[in-house]
């Protein structure tokens, strides 16, 4: 069998059940208006929720470092080999200072920093309890590792205790691994109970912060701070700098032990080319950023607030969320492609989601808000989709 063979037919089987996904061409710097695909629109799609993407004092600092020639643009080579620049070592340190953690580590994605720490950390007889509404790569990595994987309903604490209580009954050391804002729904794993349960069983928590950080708690560190916690020796934080730090890559944060054994454990971390080490210099800037930007988290928290009053005006079907994520929930998916491209016709960018990403008849519009979003670009988005509400029936 060829491979036209196997895959065309599912190929098929995806565009006609409205799941087929594309990619949109973008001809601008990642800002509220944009050209994508050749049309000018105004972007509520994108992850970059303080607007550091296209920051001036980020590229300044990129091309003074260049005039210095201090930095050549690859890293060459793995961490562990010639790629550990300067520049990632203070990076690791500053992100540890400004999160109140022993130490950080940096991966080039998300994804690898997921895949890495279930890989690394858990064993045979270990048993990983993840919520059921995970993002991929945290259930990728739970695949990976050699730990029973077993999954809780989202949310839903009692469903998690009672787990917890038999993996210690079978004296089988827990993981409990969850978002930190779940990336579909934007809602917010509730850490205060989550960290009660973890110490309660000698469990170890694991929280993807990819969507806290930068934008929840009073300086922006993220869901921990949001609760007013402090993560303990069994805590494992990953935060992602590609979303509310507008540049590339992740870090995980926890403890010198925990550190040490991802050094020394994690295939995704051994066995990859560092990061470019002007990437981490420009991460450096944008940490300045966003320890400064209390004025912009103020901005994008009103922006939320504003938004969701408008919609709910107009009667729109939003998911219960703070967070700069707001999900306008449509069910199927060709109901969910059709809103997205009257909003592209209208001058808006917002992104459809179908399954697989999110549960069958679950589709929906993924609207993501910035703090660099105007009133008057939420009240015009808000004219569109009441317009496109009155004639496209969910």
């Amino acid at each position: 069998m060829s491979i036209k063979q196997r895959f065309a037919p599912l190929l098929q089987q995806r565009e006609s059940e409205h799941l087929y996904r594309r990619r949109p061409l973008v001809f601008s710097p990642q800002q509220p208006v944009m050209q994508i695909n050749g049309i000018e629109c105004i972007n509520f799609s994108s992850n970059d929720y303080l607007g550091l993407a296209n920051s001036p004092q980020i590229k300044t600092a990129l091309l003074n470092e260049l005039k210095n020639s201090e930095s050549s643009y690859g890293s060459g080579a793995a961490h562990l080999v010639t790629g550990h620049h300067i520049h990632h070592h203070l990076l690791e340190d500053e992100l540890a200072d400004w999160l109140g953690v022993e130490r950080t580590l940096l991966f080039s994605t998300g994804y690898m920093a997921n895949l890495a720490v279930q890989q690394a950390l858990m064993q045979a007889g270990d048993t990983i309890l993840a919520d059921k509404l995970n993002h991929a790569s945290l259930i990728d990595g739970a695949k990976l590792s050699e730990a029973d994987f077993k999954r809780y309903p989202h949310l839903d604490m009692h469903a998690l205790e009672r787990r917890l209580q038999q993996t210690q009954a079978n004296n089988s050391q827990a993981m409990i691994v969850t978002d930190g804002v779940f990336s579909m729904d934007g809602d917010i794993a509730p850490l205060d109970t989550l960290q009660k349960l973890a110490q309660k069983y000698q469990a170890w928590l694991f929280v993807d912060d990819a969507h806290g950080i930068g934008t929840l708690g009073e300086e922006g560190k993220g869901c921990f701070e949001y609760f007013g916690l402090q993560p303990d020796e069994n805590t494992i934080i990953v935060g992602t700098l590609g979303k509310a730090f507008g540049t590339s890559g992740a870090f995980v944060a926890g403890s010198q032990t925990l550190i040490e054994a991802l050094i020394q454990f994690a295939r995704p971390y051994i066995y990859t080319t560092a990061m470019p080490q002007l990437n981490a210099l420009a991460i450096r800037e944008a940490l300045k950023l966003v320890k400064d930007a209390k004025a912009s988290r103020e901005t994008l928290q009103k922006n939320i607030q504003y938004f969701r009053a408008g919609a709910q005006k107009i009667g729109l079907e939003l998911w219960q969320s703070d967070t700069p994520i707001q999900p306008i929930m449509l069910g199927k998916s060709e109901t969910a492609m059709a809103w997205s491209d009257a909003l592209k016709q209208a001058g808006f960018w917002v992104s459809a989601i179908r399954p697989p990403t999110v549960p069958k008849n679950q589709a929906r519009l993924r609207l993501t808000l910035s703090a660099n979003h105007t009133i008057e670009q939420i009240d015009q988005l808000l004219t569109a989709l009441a317009k496109i509400q009155a004639t496209h029936t969910p």
